[in-house]
């Protein structure tokens, strides 16, 4: 096994356990309030009993701070519905009952802020927006959508756009490859390969998402490249077999190695099927995301 491969399954295995990776920080750098404990979870009237856990469970897995857990829980709050559109938030009221300092309420308010989904105005507070104001291609937003009760649209929704740009991508990045991100995509694949053998399906999802964030990456179009961290939260949130990537296969293996060869190759048309092919739907569930033709 190469360096590489064995690096990221030890730094999958690691992240699995709870414990932050080499180089790995907090999303929300911000400094922990002296004897800060954990974030409590909330009693609001309407507060599904499931939220705080699931909270709880994605805090912990990121490795979060003080600030990062009272985001996590305001955000899925408001996103399931909990806390509705135009609710007034009393930053008082929410360290009260979080039982936080006024400094982690305001700044987890920021982050809220700028994800679209409260505003601070004077003389009117902070209030919650809109799902039309939402930034929908956060990915805290998209994973908090994915695990509430809008779970089938969110992946739905999802898969509908990884349909719309990866093929794209997959042709693009034919006449844009480069030696070191051919070896990159290669390395990935090599991953896989040594995960699927050992059953590790952590580390195949690890490997999968950097391969399709790399393809986005390479395929000289800096607006899709933006979407790479999109196609990633996806590929994490994807909760059920929607796409070839969704468990690991010989056959989402084979599909990956094939869009290797053809951007290797120069092969833009070869690429863009092999990716539709490893897009494709499973039977059970072709209603989610219909295929789309052939022309």
């Amino acid at each position: 096994m190469s360096t590489l491969a064995h690096t990221m399954m030890t730094a999958a295995r690691s992240a699995d356990s709870g414990l932050a990776g080499p180089g790995e920080l907090d999303r929300y750098p911000y400094a922990e309030a002296p004897g800060a404990g954990r974030v409590v979870a909330p009693a609001w009237e309407g507060a599904d009993q499931d939220l705080g856990r699931v909270g709880r469970r994605a805090a912990g897995s990121r490795g979060r701070g003080l600030h990062g857990q009272l985001v996590q829980q305001l955000g899925q709050m408001i996103v399931s519905g909990d806390l509705g559109a135009d609710r007034p938030l009393v930053p008082e009221e929410i360290g009260q009952r979080f039982e936080v300092s006024r400094t982690v309420v305001r700044e987890s308010l920021r982050v809220l802020e700028a994800k679209g989904l409260v505003s601070a105005r004077p003389n009117v507070g902070t209030r919650v927006r809109p799902v039309s104001d939402w930034n929908l291609l956060d990915p805290d937003i998209i994973e908090w959508r994915a695990f509430g009760p809008q779970r089938d649209d969110q992946r739905r929704e999802l898969s509908e756009l990884r349909w719309m740009i990866e093929p794209l991508a997959a042709r693009l990045a034919a006449g844009h490859g480069r030696e070191e991100v051919q070896q990159r995509l290669a390395d990935m694949v090599e991953i896989m390969g040594h995960a699927l053998g050992q059953g590790d399906s952590i580390t195949f999802s690890r490997a999968d998402a950097e391969f399709h964030s790399l393809l986005l990456q390479v395929a000289g179009n800096r607006m899709l490249e933006h979407l790479s961290g999109i196609v990633s939260a996806a590929l994490q949130v994807s909760g059920g077999p929607v796409t070839g990537c969704d468990r690991p296969t010989e056959a989402s293996l084979a599909h990956h190695s094939r869009i290797v060869d053809a951007l290797a190759a120069g092969d833009g048309a070869g690429a863009e099927a092999a990716m539709r092919q490893l897009l494709t739907v499973h039977p059970e569930v072709e209603r989610v995301v219909p295929a789309p033709r052939e022309h």
